[in-house]
């Protein structure tokens, strides 16, 4: 990894509009209450992490935004919880609504290699907005989408995938072990 440089690189991302990423297949339409445990107060926020990719020869000419967008709607098929919504029952009760509306799914370019953006991509991470962006009214608990991810491609060939999870359905632990 090269050198920290000494303030934030400058570099410019080119987004398309967020898209709905749907099931591949139908998917079934039902209730789930969320556990007591991820109904907690405490656990209503959201929850972002970023992984970066660099290029790999073998595969240059395969896009990864392509990739991910059609493997996200097949695994949806089987994670279908995740394409619902958050709703509040009686006495405040988190439930699933499993209606297959879909995650936000956001295609970028940056203007960047991953050996330019150094140190930065260290926790904090001082570019986040660019390589997560916070679609306007997606950020809620309820109502909202599970899911934002955004697919960010390099001018090295590499990739960021960034994603903002609703902590009461999962956790980055979980979300990575699913």
């Amino acid at each position: 990894m090269a050198s920290p440089p000494s303030s934030s690189p400058t570099f410019s991302v080119r987004r398309c509009q967020p898209e709905l990423i749907t099931p591949a297949k139908p998917t079934p339409r039902e209730l789930k209450k969320l556990s007591d445990i991820d109904d907690q107060e405490g656990l209503r926020f959201q929850i972002s992490f970023i992984m970066f990719y660099c290029s790999i020869p073998s595969v240059e000419e395969k896009d990864p935004v392509g990739i991910i967008r059609e493997a996200l709607g097949k695994a949806l098929v089987f994670y279908y919880p995740y394409a619902g919504r958050i709703i509040q029952g009686p006495n405040r009760k988190l439930m699933m609504d499993c209606n297959g509306e879909g995650i936000l799914f956001i295609e970028a370019d940056a203007d960047i290699t991953i050996e330019q953006l150094g140190d930065s991509i260290q926790p904090p991470c001082p570019c986040i907005e660019e390589l997560l962006y916070d679609v306007p009214g997606s950020a809620g608990i309820l109502g909202c989408p599970l899911l934002l991810i955004q697919v960010t491609r390099l001018a090295c060939g590499g990739f960021i995938f960034a994603i903002r999870t609703n902590h009461t359905i999962s956790d980055s632990f979980g979300l990575l072990n699913s």
